[in-house]
């Protein structure tokens, strides 16, 4: 194509040459079905009245190619009185009028459709059909088919258009029959074969040949080779022969030999000592010496310079053989320190900065930290405000001591939400809820429900609203507002009240925040028709009195160093809660409570994350009374007293435990990033009056799998447990989440 270009160029120049001197009084063009001749004289580059030289012939031929639709360009002249005559002779490729796929078993249609540029209404061209070759080959290979044949028919029409037929011939799906490894004397050929992911066909291996992952498979063998001293290992070449519907493929290789690890020589520190460095290397003297480990740990001497806003520092490392040892001299050219000038928030739509700055643990002027900029993200991303796509944008270099500027960017996600339904509960029969609900008010990070649960057993309207930052300080206020009416196996109890918290955060304790809150509430009880002789003597006296006070304070004490309080993988959440009512406080009923809860996350292998937790809770009256019913424990279900495989309250005394003790453990992996996660769980746990009655081994246990699906809503869970005692399985179904 390009020689035909080239002499259709040259040809047209040499008629040129002779009317340099004779000026242009038309321009025609010739041919043109489908082109305008308007597009086609607005790539020529002469105009009438210009005179012509061999580049504007030149560049206009050209042009004309470039547009992809010309088979043949043609410019001819001819002799006016005044001057010349251009016409512009075009041969357009033919148009597709219709494509008809014919062969493909193995493609579909429409997955050609969606790869080819050839299209109803495409121009036919000798490259138009070159490409749809080389692309409907490469997708038959993805799939081993490697003989694959593509004919194409072309059925002439009028108006310069064309009926286009792909006659496909797949033939057989080409396999691996062997791999053979050449030049390798110290490894076997088996292990080296043992880490390529490229397989010969077997039984449970299809052995198809991808050309990008057998490259990749080169690379794994090199790298085989240099974590056990071959640091001169290399591929010399590689080929496949294809006999039949057969690959043998073929590696020659070169393995070198064998170093040991020297001694290390670091110059250009001013930063850190030599042996602060030396000490990021593990190697011992005499070991083999493992590229891959080496550049791992010189690359924790590279953070470690960045943990310091080093981030402008070279390490040029030379290996230096001396007989069967390999000596390493680092030098480190360290160079300015870099300083944050600025702090930009981007992408905020509705959410106001000084809320996300609060996030931030670093701050203007100080020196760049990396694990302070991922801190800050994991911050902001646990406000539950944004999308999972936080990031930092690169530093911009604002200065010649190379001071930077950051740039964070963030994206709003939906934090409101109004919802309503009804679900039949088997404990509770038919229960309704609406609800509404906002976590970041104004932008302003305020936190506001209001919802109303109604039907069955429960009738439940309740108000809060928190402010964390009370006058931009890290002061804490907020309120509760709620009239409840809940029925329980023994009795029914309803409540009128409020509550009040005010918390501040533990500045000498990282992670941590103490809460205060008081509440004051009037209750009234019901025994249930029937339950008389169940109920304890403590509830048939609260059954024969009207609504009772409570005055109570409580102080709330929490750690909570998770990573991500979404999906945690590391850190742990420690809460201590603490409750007295009554006694100078005054209300009808005299008790103290106290409630200790620790979860620890462990990230394991991949993304598998344990989940641990230990719940412990005492309740008791005072000044001659007892804890009122509904303050004790009742474990079973799901929530903070959840023991999965067991109804609702079902596990301890019938009238309510004073004690609880609950072991949960669970197994966690994402499924699609922190918004869907599977589990394996296993949950422990007992209620009892007093501790003489504990028995590690009477503890009830159930175990199961279960989901989570992060939702506008909030965090929606299904557990299905096994009941260890019963032999039976128990459907749960949650919101919010156990740990």
């Amino acid at each position: 194509m390009k020689k035909i270009l080239i002499i259709i160029t040259l040809l047209s120049i040499i008629t040129f040459v002779f009317a340099q001197n004779e000026p242009i009084l038309e321009i025609n063009t010739k041919g043109n079905y489908n082109i305008e001749k308007e597009l086609i004289q607005s790539l020529i580059t002469f105009e009438v009245g210009d005179y012509l030289d061999e580049e504007q012939v030149s560049k206009s031929i050209k042009n004309l190619y470039q547009l992809g639709v010309f088979k043949d360009v043609f410019i001819k002249k001819s002799k006016l009185k005044q001057g010349i005559s251009i016409e512009i002779d075009v041969e357009e490729f033919p148009i597709v009028k219709s494509i008809q796929f014919q062969g493909n078993k193995k493609i579909s249609e429409d997955k050609f459709s969606e790869l080819l540029d050839v299209k109803q209404g495409s121009y036919w061209s000798p490259f138009l059909m070159a490409e749809t070759t080389n692309i409907i080959s490469e997708e038959y290979r993805k799939k081993g088919y490697h003989q694959i044949q593509v004919d194409y028919e072309v059925k002439e029409l009028e108006n310069n258009t064309i009926d286009l037929v792909l006659q496909i011939t797949e033939n057989s799906k080409v396999v691996i029959k062997e791999i053979k490894i050449f030049g390798n004397k110290k490894i076997q050929q088996k292990k080296i074969l043992g880490k390529m992911k490229t397989k010969k066909k077997s039984l449970f291996r299809s052995g198809k040949f991808e050309k990008q992952k057998f490259e990749e498979d080169l690379d794994r063998v090199i790298t085989y080779y240099n974590e056990r001293g071959f640091i001169d290992a290399r591929i010399l070449s590689w080929n496949k022969k294809l006999i039949e519907d057969r690959f043998i493929i073929e590696i020659y290789l070169v393995e070198g030999d064998i170093f040991h690890f020297g001694k290390i020589f670091v110059t250009g520190n001013n930063r850190f000592t030599e042996e602060s460095i030396k000490s990021k290397f593990t190697f011992e003297t005499n070991e083999v010496f493992n590229l891959e480990q080496f550049n791992e740990q010189l690359g924790s001497v590279t953070s470690m310079y960045y943990e310091e806003g080093y981030i402008y520092a070279n390490f040029d490392h030379e290996l230096l053989k001396t007989d069967d040892k390999i000596d390493i001299k680092l030098n480190i050219t360290e160079n300015n320190r870099a300083q944050v000038r600025k702090i930009k928030i981007q992408g905020n739509r509705k959410t106001k900065d000084k809320i996300i700055r609060r996030q931030l643990v670093i701050a203007p002027g100080d020196y760049f930290q990396q694990s302070k900029i991922m801190k800050s993200q994991q911050n902001i991303y646990n406000l539950g405000f944004f999308e999972p796509d936080i990031h930092l944008d690169n530093p911009e270099v604002i200065n010649q001591k190379g001071d930077i500027d950051l740039t964070i960017n963030v994206n709003d996600k939906v934090s409101g939400s109004a919802n309503g339904g009804v679900a039949l509960n088997s404990q509770e029969g038919l229960v309704g809820q609406l609800s509404l609900s906002h976590n970041n008010l104004l932008g302003n990070a305020w936190k506001s429900s209001i919802k109303w649960e109604f039907g069955g057993k429960t009738q439940n309207f309740s108000f809060n609203f928190t402010n964390p930052y009370f006058k931009d300080t890290n002061t804490l206020v907020g309120f509760d507002v709620y009239h409840t009416t809940k029925e329980w196996e023994l009795y029914e109890v309803s409540s009128n009240g409020g509550s009040i918290r005010l918390g501040r955060p533990m500045p000498f304790l990282n992670y941590s925040k103490l809460v205060a809150s008081y509440s004051l509430y009037s209750k009234k009880y019901s025994i249930l028709s029937g339950m008389e002789d169940q109920s304890s003597d403590a509830l048939i006296e609260l059954d024969g009195k009207e609504w009772q006070n409570t005055s109570s304070v409580s102080l709330t004490f929490s750690r909570d160093s998770r990573d991500n309080v979404f999906f945690p993988t590391t850190g742990s959440n420690f809460t201590l809660f603490s409750e007295i009512a009554g006694g100078p406080l005054k209300g009808n009923f005299n008790y103290y409570k106290q409630i200790a809860q620790i979860s620890w996350y462990t990230r394991t292998i991949w993304k598998l994350v344990l989940r641990t937790k230990w719940r412990f809770g005492y309740v008791n009256g005072f000044d001659g009374k007892t804890a009122p019913p509904d303050e004790r424990f009742y474990l079973g279900g799901t929530g903070s007293d959840g023991i999965r495989g067991y109804a609702d309250r079902s596990i301890g005394p019938i009238n309510g435990g004073r004690r609880e003790i609950i072991f949960s453990s669970e197994y966690s992996a994402p499924i699609g990033s922190d918004q869907l996660v599977g589990l394996i769980f296993f949950d422990a746990g007992n209620s009892y009056n007093n501790l003489e009655n504990f028995n590690f081994w009477e503890m009830k246990k159930g175990a199961g799998v279960g989901i989570r699906v992060r939702s506008p809503f909030g965090l929606i869970g299904f557990d299905y447990a096994h009941n260890f005692e019963d032999k039976t399985w128990e459907p749960h179904f949650q919101f919010g989440t156990t740990f």
